[in-house]
């Protein structure tokens, strides 16, 4: 075994998951909704051939002994590719949590690997472990966010081309290691065998690339953290300078030389701040611009007017959201339009709703959307751009100002903070509640949607279920 110490990053991340215990009520609390959340999310995915055509075993009629349990699925996998079709699954609509700082991402990405992870445990008892609970799913989900959010905060990946989907990498190899039972030479190991991997390009998700690996990317980085840890756990060696090496290391190579900033320890500060989408499919950057062009649309009722009227549509936002998705000319398909601005404002403006089924080629070919698209455009607010990464605020502002052919216009209409944001909790947790009951009723007969509801409902009662009780009770056809 080599002397030479671990890079202090790897350290503090495996510190972490070994020593921290999650006792912030809010924290669980919060982590509870997400659960539900996500899960909802994946079901709904299912509507979407593009998604499943990408599930089940890599090898057609491949069977796993008391394997993991895809939700809304027959499938019975290993915990690494049930890792990667459950986070296909959650990501695959865009609809999941969302953190937004120097670097962007969703979280709740790693309830792949966490949820498999888990279920292959319980369904594989080792002699003297006591069966995990969805309580330590919970505690498991509070970590991994805290991970990917906490480096989030400083550091920049999208900057230097990266996708954020590396946090997840990151993040789900630590958490699942510990589940694993590793020792904390293991946990090191993996921990740094997750940073020397090869990381994805961000290249999938702009133009002239945009496609669907940015749906499941992150199920194969959350399924490729279980396949590190596992790897780990057999006894492969670890790389202790990963990040710090010179000329090889992930600074050098990926980072422009550059070490980690961190903002604050890890904790459960992440979880605790988590933005849902409850109400619209979209690119968080655009929610509020979304939620705007909704009000919009009912004063363009009110007022008599039609979108034909529209001269111009001037979205005054964040710098961010401009960076990510303000575009123009040709969108060649759904993944390509969920990242556009325009367009996600354009549908609401003439329909008056956003749903994932709008992205599909045969709404985007109504010749109105392109026709209202020309006619909006984005234009930075500094104090936007200040309030995005003001840790006291974290708002994700938009206002869209309407102008009309006859020279009339619209007072601008101004949303500061989503209804998933952290301080609307009140109005948007009733509102998750609603989408987790129309999610699973897309998949699951009554019967089955009364006893999932009846126990998810239920805090103290979920928290106490067996992992494995409760992905049984989210199977089909078994």
């Amino acid at each position: 075994m080599s002397s030479q110490e671990f890079d202090q990053v790897i350290i503090d991340i495996v510190d972490y998951v070994e020593k921290y215990e999650v006792t912030s009520d809010l924290a669980i609390e919060t982590a509870w909704h997400c659960l539900l959340d996500t899960i909802g999310c994946g079901l709904e995915a299912l509507d979407y051939e593009a998604c499943t055509k990408l599930l089940g075993p890599l090898v057609p009629g491949t069977t796993v002994e008391n394997g993991v349990r895809v939700p809304g699925t027959s499938f019975v996998l290993d915990p690494v590719q049930g890792a990667f079709n459950i986070g296909a699954m959650i990501r695959w609509l865009d609809f999941n949590d969302t953190w937004l700082a120097a670097e962007w991402g969703h979280p709740s990405d790693n309830l792949g690997a966490i949820l498999a992870t888990a279920d292959w445990l319980s369904r594989n008892p080792v002699e003297g472990i006591t069966p995990l609970l969805m309580r330590d799913v919970l505690k498991a989900m509070v970590k991994a966010h805290e991970i990917q959010g906490c480096i989030a905060l400083e550091n920049s990946f999208n900057k230097v081309g990266l996708d954020h989907v590396l946090l997840v990498k990151v993040a789900s190899t630590a958490v699942v290691a510990q589940m694993m039972g590793l020792t904390r030479q293991q946990v090191l190991n993996a921990v740094s065998l997750a940073w020397v991997d090869g990381q994805a390009l961000r290249t999938y998700r702009h133009f002239p690339n945009a496609g669907s690996r940015k749906s499941w990317a992150a199920g194969d980085a959350t399924s490729r953290g279980v396949r590190l840890a596992l790897m780990a756990k057999a006894g492969e060696m670890g790389y202790p300078s990963a990040l710090t090496a010179k000329t090889w290391g992930f600074y050098d190579v990926s980072f422009k030389g550059k070490p980690f900033t961190f903002q604050r320890p890890y904790g459960s500060y992440v979880m605790e701040n988590i933005l849902f989408k409850i109400s619209f499919p979209a690119e968080f950057h655009s929610q509020t611009a979304v939620e705007a062009a909704m009000t919009i649309h009912g004063l363009l009722a009110q007022s008599g007017k039609s979108i034909n009227e529209i001269e111009s549509v001037t979205i005054r936002t964040h710098e961010a959201c401009i960076r990510i998705i303000d575009k123009q000319g040709p969108l060649n398909n759904p993944a390509d339009r969920d990242h556009c601005i325009q367009y996600m404002v354009a549908i609401p403006l003439i329909f008056g709703r956003l749903t994932a089924k709008d992205y599909e080629d045969d709404l985007a070919a109504d010749s109105r959307i392109d026709e209202l698209r020309k006619k909006i455009h984005c234009v930075e607010d500094p104090q936007f751009t200040l309030d995005y990464h003001d840790a006291s605020k974290r708002s994700i502002a938009n206002a869209l100002t309407v102008k009309f052919t006859d020279g009339s216009s619209f007072d601008e209409v101004v949303v500061e903070y989503p209804i998933g944001h952290a301080r609307r909790r009140v109005d948007g947790i009733p509102l998750l509640f609603e989408k987790f009951k129309k999610n699973l009723a897309r998949v699951y007969e009554l019967d089955q949607q009364t006893k999932i509801l009846a126990l998810t409902l239920d805090r103290p009662a979920l928290e106490a279920t067996t992992v494995s009780d409760f992905m049984a009770l989210l199977a089909v056809g078994q």
